[in-house]
């Protein structure tokens, strides 16, 4: 079970050299984006974190496992102001709801072409999740870290364009790309990551293949 230290993920998420864990294309100065990593209690010693399954009927990332998200508005006074609107606005966790903990250095994302920079927090976990906005996410699914950190749960996820990345597979979930680039960095940071076989490989299954954008999709 992960060890929930929270000052020590807080001193991980301060030392700087953080976007190097996420093993993707640094920020290019691009249009800023912000995803939240909502962690949470589940059970006496575990924790879970929030994803969501984008709308099938969306231009980028369509039927994608996800954290909520989205594009930084002109009157967000930063990208962590930015990952708590959009999780009110596509989960209904309110901003005063949820600690800030840092963030991570922001990557690119070449088929949407944003620079999105990942914040982290904690929330109480009190109630469950269900999707506000029906055109922007389909379901909502807390995830137990214990599920995450499990090497059973672990492959290394094969594009049919080339593409080779972390991949987690949960249930009938396949996190794959930029969610599992962030997630596998958290793990890293948070001292909860354990071994596994990065030589297990799984093709991303068609149902997460969906987007109308050009090029291998990893994000």
């Amino acid at each position: 079970m992960p060890v929930w230290d929270q000052q020590l993920l807080r001193a991980a998420l301060a030392g700087g050299a953080v976007t190097s864990a996420v093993r993707i294309r640094p920020a290019v100065g691009a249009r800023q984006a912000a995803v939240l990593v909502l962690l949470g209690p589940a059970g006496a010693d575990d924790l879970d974190v929030t994803l969501v399954e984008r709308a099938s009927t969306l231009r980028h990332h369509a039927g994608q496992i996800a954290f909520p998200g989205g594009a930084r508005d002109a009157e967000d006074p930063s990208l962590s102001v930015t990952a708590l609107r959009e999780a009110e606005e596509e989960i209904g966790v309110a901003p005063e709801e949820v600690e800030v903990l840092g963030e991570l250095g922001a990557v690119h994302v070449e088929v949407s072409r944003f620079d999105v920079t990942t914040v982290v927090g904690a929330w109480a976990g009190d109630r469950t999740l269900t999707p506000r906005d029906a055109d922007e996410v389909a379901a909502v699914h807390r995830v137990p870290l214990s599920v995450l950190t499990d090497p059973a749960t672990r492959v290394t996820a094969v594009h049919p364009r080339g593409y080779r990345g972390p991949a987690f597979v949960v249930d009938d979930l396949f996190v794959w790309g930029l969610t599992a680039h962030l997630l596998d960095a958290v793990l890293e940071l948070a001292g909860w990551q354990q071994p596994w076989d990065h030589g297990r490989r799984r093709e991303v299954p068609q149902r997460f293949l969906v987007d109308s954008g050009h090029g291998p999709r990893t994000a």
